[in-house]
């Protein structure tokens, strides 16, 4: 009788735990997140930003980082600092020496590289590239690209 007692218990205990992990919800979670991301990226762009192994293209982080991350990279542009454009700028390889004028440049052109809410992430990106361009410490990086 003990024994079936503890068969029972750890029976609802087994059920109780699949029923609370949600299988179906993260799935659908998860296929949602990635279909989104997909959606998005075919959308954005005519060109492949990704290898036949799903990897983001060395060419393409850049572009692929800005469109993903545009509205976070936006605020930190806004303030001049922020994990988004830290981030931004190691994938553009600005030395740690040039962080800084990295950042002032990116909070001092705001109002020019993000104009209005139409601005497109391209637009942005190609406006940073000009302003670099521009800069006597920053524009090795943008005559790279």
């Amino acid at each position: 009788m003990k024994q079936t007692a503890h068969i029972v218990i750890a029976a609802v205990a087994v059920a109780g735990l699949v029923c609370s992990l949600g299988g179906c919800t993260v799935k659908a979670t998860t296929n949602s997140t990635t279909d989104g991301v997909n959606n998005f990226l075919s959308s954005t762009t005519a060109k492949s930003w990704v290898t036949e192994d799903g990897l983001v293209k060395k060419e393409e982080k850049v572009e692929a980082f800005v469109a993903i991350n545009f509205e976070n990279l936006k605020q930190d542009m806004a303030r001049g600092q922020g994990e988004y454009l830290t981030s931004l700028g190691t994938l553009l390889e600005i030395s740690a020496g040039h962080r800084q004028k990295f950042y002032l440049l990116a909070r001092a052109k705001y109002p020019l590289l993000i104009s209005s809410e139409r601005t497109t992430p391209d637009a942005m990106l190609a406006g940073l590239f000009r302003e670099m361009s521009a800069n006597k410490t920053l524009h090795m990086v943008a005559l790279n690209r």
